[in-house]
This record gives C-alpha cells, structure tokens and sequence, in this order.
C-alpha cells in the first residue's frame, strides 16, 4: 500500500470513527434519560431520581476512564465489544426496571447497578477512541475532534428524546432502539475494519448479531411485557396506558370504577370523584360575585369542567393542563366523554396546554373565580404550584369579588403540608390588600380526608353561602360542616413555601412517612 492510499485509509478510518463516537454519544446520554424518567415515574420526586442517576452516571463513567488505561493491546476489537455490551445493557434497562420494580423490593439498587455497568462502559469509550486515533492525526486534532462529537451527540439526544423518542415509542421501546443503535454501530465498526479485527472479527459479528435479534424480540414483545407487569402492578384491568412527554398514564377499571393514574399516583376514582370536585368548584362558585369567566389549573381530566358548566352565568372557562394526551384522552375516548359529560365539547370552553405557572405569567385575563386542580406537592417541580409566588400570581388575576380555591392535599395524612399550603396563601399581599382564606375539607372514601382553601381579597361568610345547583354529595345545610375540624387536623403554624425554599415538599414527605410508616 502507497503512503498516499494509506493516509486516504487513516482519514476515512479517522472520520468513521468521530462519527461513531457522535452516536455513542447520543445513546449514553438516552441512557441516562431513560434511569431518570423511569425512576421519576415510579417513585416520584424527580429532583431526586435524576440526581442520583446523573451522579451515579457520572461517577461510574470516571471510573471507565480510569480502567480504561490497562486495555493497551487489541483496544479496536475491546471498543467494538465495549459497544455490543453497551447496546445489550441499555436496550434492556428499563425493562429490567419494569421487571424489578414490580416483582422484587430492590428496584432503584437495581436500576443505579444498571446505570453504573452503562457509565463505566461509556467511560472507557472516549480514551479508548482517542488512543485508537492518535495513529491517524495529531493528538490535538483527536482529542477536539472526539470531544466535539460527543457533546454535539449529547445535544442531539437531549432534543429527540423528550420530542420524539417517548412521546412515540414510549421508554421502552425508546431504550430498545437506543440500544440496537449501538449494536449496529458496533457491526457497521467491524465490517469497515475487518481487515484490523483479524481473528476477533467472527465472534464480534456474532454477537453484535445475536444482541441485535434479542433486541428486535424484545421491541415486538414489549408492550404485552410491560402490560402484563402493569396488570400485576395495578392489579384492575388497563384499559389505557401510554407515556407521555411529561409522565405516565395510566387508566384502570373494575366493575364500574375507572382510575386515573399519573406517574403510579391516583388521580380519581370515578365511584367518589363527585365528592372532590362538588366541593372544589360549588364552594369558590358558591362564594364569587360573578360566575362568567372561570380558569381551572389543572384538572385534565375535564370533571371539574362539568361542575362549572352546571351554571348558566358561565360564559367562558378556560383549562389550563400541562399534559395534551390527558387532555385528548378525556376529549376523545367515548367511556370518559360520558364520565365528564362531554365537558370538553362545550362551545365554552377553551383547552391551554401549557405549564400553570407560565400562563399566569403570561395572561393578562381576569377571572372571577380560578380554581387549581394540581398534583399534590411531593416534588421540588412541583412546589412551585404551591408556593407563594404561584398563588399570588393567581390572586392578582382575581376579579373584584373573585375566589380562589386550591386543593391542598390531606390535612390527617400530611396535616402540616396543608396548613402550609393555608398558611402560604395567607401571607400574600398584593396593593396592601391581603389575602382572606378559610380552610375546609371533607371525606372522599377512596383518599381518605381531602383539604382545601377558599381564599379572597373581600372577607366572606359561609353563612352567606346559598347552594344553587344540584349535587349528589353536597347540601345547604351540610356546607359549615366543611369549614369545621376536629384536633388532630387542627391548625398549625408552619413555615411559607417559596420557589427558592420548597418547605411543602418537606412537610409533605415527612406527613405521609410519618403516616405509612
């Protein structure tokens, strides 16, 4: 071979390889997304499970790095099998994590070894190319060349997973094609240097194919999988379960009660779901001056919707929900259309998909009565819809006589993080005029004692409280009976929640530890 045609070789041998550091990249960094988002969904508190991935991730790529400096002979045929192992691990992360969170007690020791064995074999990655590529340029040149790649694959990961990847594939079949695509990066890398591979070349073949054929099995049969492991998770028959860009759904039924679950939480129970949303949208309706605009943060499900709609001053209710396949599920699926009457038919009515807090950042629209619908705070993402920033942005969009009424989770099971949520509101002050909030709960069987606040600029008397519509749980002379608490939910002084201190996150965990413990 001429020197000429050899630095031909060495240049498509250089730039085959930074490309296949490029997509090395941008699965290793889909890997780590996936720990994330699973963990996020399982357990919650997301602040937490991508700390502990990333760290975890991090740490155990700084140790491939480090072992990477006793692989100095064969280091072609070791990367190629680093990423056929790679590939197998990955494509088979969340299913394993599926599988461990529900049959065993081990599920997040389980899924961190995962992602440790994934870091370090990323790890030795990056040293084992850049040694492999010093004989083909300069050391400076390599090094810029495969850090650039790798950061640039880091980019491309970060924008397809959560805008194609899970909203159309869902996890697990986002990981399964992640890993396939590093399997096949691993054969294409031993076909274009089997002249380099020598006797290594068969076996590297053959295992990059029998991976991929696992792989491909695995992608077909996932789905009833995963569905098999959520009958035995949910225990009621899933009638719907799919990813989205924001959690999973999850919808359940046995006999005539269908369930909603977001991220494994209950979100309702259509057997007493009534009771919740009488009491979270009759009482602030009940209490307004005016009934014609109402805002609903939250509250996809379109149930609160059909109480509001009861009212025949109402002219516009605008929903305000983060998650669009909530919001097209409960518009479209025949069985819940009938649960909340058609709610999201109603020519008044307007569906905004966006984040609660942005849009009260950015509306400047007035209503006369708001209600907020959200998950319970049991995360840093999201106490920011409990703190008091958040609430006074709503406040500031009441009209003159307006209400605001937020649910406020257990005050049995979490009772300080209610009172923080109460306490929170009362310590809003827009124009020198503070706010006048009154706490209430009442018994919703399937959750146990729920709590509210009813919260207004003007003072007001429930006395003055006059039922105006029909309802099965509530009634005029039942309605003091919800302002009214026994001791052990009784008041409490507690600490305000804030976007910088979260103290309803720590109130809430320490509430239902306490409980469940």
């Amino acid at each position: 071979m001429t020197e000429e045609a050899t630095q031909v070789d060495k240049n498509r041998y250089g730039v085959i390889l930074v490309t296949a550091t490029l997509l090395m990249a941008v699965s290793g960094l889909i890997y780590e997304l996936l720990a994330g988002t699973l963990s996020s969904y399982l357990l919650g508190d997301s602040v937490t499970q991508f700390s502990l991935v990333i760290g975890c991730f991090l740490t155990s790529m700084g140790v491939g790095s480090w072992l990477s400096r006793f692989i100095s002979k064969n280091q072609l045929s070791w990367l190629i099998g680093i990423e056929i192992a790679v590939g197998f691990v990955g494509g088979t992360l969340t299913i394993v994590g599926f599988i461990a969170y529900t049959y065993t007690a081990v599920y997040q020791p389980a899924l961190l070894s995962l992602t440790a064995i994934i870091g370090i074999l990323v790890g030795l990655e990056i040293p084992l190319v850049i040694c492999i590529l010093k004989d083909f340029n300069s050391v400076k040149i390599t090094i810029a060349n495969v850090m650039s790649a790798d950061y640039v694959g880091a980019l491309v990961a970060s924008l397809i997973f959560p805008f194609i990847l899970v909203p159309h594939l869902g996890l697990n079949k986002s990981g399964i094609i992640a890993g396939a695509a590093n399997v096949l990066i691993a054969l294409l890398l031993t076909l274009k240097f089997k002249p380099l591979l020598k006797k290594a070349y068969r076996n590297l073949r053959l295992a990059a194919i029998g991976c991929l054929l696992v792989l491909g099995g695995l992608y077909f049969s996932s789905s009833k999988m995963i569905s098999h492991m959520e009958d035995n998770l949910y225990q009621d028959e899933i009638l719907f379960a799919k990813n989205s860009r924001f959690q999973r759904i999850v919808l359940t039924r046995w006999r005539d009660d269908i369930r909603l679950y977001l991220n494994g939480h209950l979100q309702f129970s259509s057997v007493d779901e009534y009771r919740y949303h009488e009491v979270l949208v009759h009482l602030p309706m009940m209490a307004a001056k005016q009934k014609e605009n109402v805002l609903i943060l939250g509250g996809g499900d379109g149930l609160a919707i059909s109480q509001v709609l009861k009212y025949p001053q109402v002219k516009n209710v605008t929903l305000v929900d983060l998650d669009e396949e909530v919001t097209r599920l409960f518009t479209e699926n025949p069985m819940l259309k009938q649960l909340n009457k058609e709610a999201f038919h109603d020519s008044r009515v307007k569906v905004v998909n966006t984040d609660a807090l942005a849009y009260l950042n950015e509306s400047r629209e007035s209503y006369d009565v708001i209600i907020v619908d959200l998950p319970d705070p049991s995360d840093a993402s999201l106490a920011k819809l409990y703190s008091k920033s958040f609430y006074g942005l709503a406040a500031k969009r009441l009209r003159p006589g307006g209400k605001l009424m937020t649910q406020s989770t257990s005050p049995f099971r979490a009772r300080e993080a209610f009172w923080c949520i109460h306490n929170t509101l009362k310590a809003i002050e827009i124009a020198e005029k503070k706010l006048h909030v009154k706490p209430l709960h009442a018994m919703i069987p399937t959750f146990g004692q729920w709590g509210f606040n009813l919260a207004s600029f003007e003072d007001f008397s429930v006395e003055s409280f006059k039922l105006e519509v029909s309802c099965k749980f509530l009634t005029q002379e039942y309605l003091k009976n919800l302002f009214a608490f026994p001791q052990d939910m009784g008041a409490m002084n507690t600490e305000v929640s804030t976007m910088n201190e979260p103290k309803v996150v720590q109130y809430y965990r320490q509430g239902y530890h306490k409980y469940l413990d």
